[in-house]
């Protein structure tokens, strides 16, 4: 994890951030009119665009990263817009234990988890699960492999793998808000199970 922490920090000091900008995903939009307004983690949240409209529409948030200068251009940004947002910088491996919180009603992966590890991954989906609150909805957009240089991208079987222990799928398939026209994207809406 240690790389990629470098990676990130020195992509965002040379201002290549090629995953900023884009539309909230479609998929978050239409969960949230579905669902009633809670608590709610954003994960990898960068510079908060997920995280601001998940709080414009009723949530109160905590947004994650690890990297600084995302963070403060997410807190510029909250401020501008009046949204209140909690940014934390944590680790999404060790969310139980850098004080995010827990229950979250709703978390929120915009592209976090299909550029870790597969390590990484084992620790994301153990953290993950220990701060959903029962009956909670996971809502994960992932870059397919095979797409932009330097992201891994995750694939379908893999999703289902590691989480069909304490997770429901309840729906998957194109994401076509946030990359499509250089990588394939899918979401995958899951429903935290009685633990």
């Amino acid at each position: 994890m240690a790389f990629k922490q470098t990676l990130f920090r020195l992509l965002y000091r040379i201002g290549f951030t090629p995953w900023d900008g884009h539309p909230v995903a479609a998929q978050l939009q239409k969960l949230v009119e579905e669902l009633p307004a809670g608590n709610a983690i954003d994960l990898g949240c960068g510079t908060g665009d997920a995280s601001i409209y998940l709080a414009q529409h009723g949530w109160t948030v905590t947004g994650v990263d690890y990297v600084d200068r995302p963070l403060d251009a997410a807190r510029a940004k909250a401020a501008a817009a009046k949204a209140q947002v909690n940014f934390v910088k944590a680790d999404v491996t060790k969310l139980s234990h850098e004080g995010v919180g827990d229950n979250f009603h709703l978390i929120v992966d915009n592209g976090c988890l299909h550029n870790l590890s597969d390590g990484d991954r084992v620790h994301y989906v153990r953290e993950v699960s220990a701060v959903a609150a029962p009956h909670a909805r996971l809502l994960i957009t992932a870059f397919l492999p095979g797409g932009r240089f330097g992201v891994r991208g995750v694939e379908p079987a893999e999703m289902q793998r590691r989480f069909s222990a304490g997770w429901t799928l309840l729906s998957s398939g194109r994401e076509g808000q946030l990359d499509e026209e250089q990588t394939p994207t899918n979401y995958y809406l899951y429903e935290r199970e009685n633990p």
